[in-house]
């Protein structure tokens, strides 16, 4: 790994998994509703270009390994997800709009191993990687329950067309990506 200015801040990193499972949690159960427009045949295709971006990525690992591409390739998925819950906020649901939400997830997923890596490599420790995984399920957990208990808050309030729901679920993503960021920028702290 090559030195670098940029340092891990471990306790802002931690929050920054946490938040980030978090909204993975509370957004699985709204992608059903915003895919259905798409045809069953895309997500073969969309496998495939997937797996072979993943594999041109592995072949860049001896590049990668450093925490300044970490920090980027972070900043640069975190950036993707708050431009296509935007991109829902601004536009509704159509074909468009799902098409291009999937496209988005598919490129934050080319980068999945690596930064499984990555993190392995820079966090070093047992003991430290215990805490970012453990925050990382208790994110995605409360996420769950969040969500499920944001859909029955709804209900009870008579908003029942699935639609308006997603897209209610949709502008708290959108400020909790912020604050994702945000964590990400503390996470990574650069020594100038």
């Amino acid at each position: 790994m090559q030195s670098s200015n940029i340092k891990l801040q471990l306790r802002d990193y931690i929050r920054y998994k946490f938040l980030n499972s978090l909204f993975f949690g509370i957004s699985i159960g709204s992608i059903f509703v915003i895919y259905a427009p798409i045809e069953p045949a895309t997500y073969s295709i969309g496998g495939i270009l997937l797996a072979v971006c993943m594999l041109f990525v592995a072949k860049l690992y001896g590049y990668m390994m450093h925490i300044k591409v970490f920090f980027y390739i972070t900043i640069f998925i975190e950036s993707t997800v708050l431009l296509f819950v935007g991109f829902f906020l601004l536009f509704g649901y159509s074909y468009m709009t799902a098409i291009s939400i999937y496209i988005g997830y598919q490129v934050t997923f080319i980068f999945g191993n690596y930064l499984v890596r990555i993190e392995t490599i820079t966090l070093k420790k047992t003991a430290i990687l215990s805490f970012v995984d453990v925050a990382k399920q208790r994110g995605y957990l409360f996420g769950m329950i969040a969500s499920y208990g944001f859909y029955k808050v709804l209900e009870y309030l008579h908003v029942h067309d699935k639609k308006i729901q997603i897209y209610d679920l949709h502008v708290a993503l959108f400020i909790l990506q912020i604050f994702i960021l945000y964590f990400v920028f503390r996470a990574f702290y650069y020594r100038g």
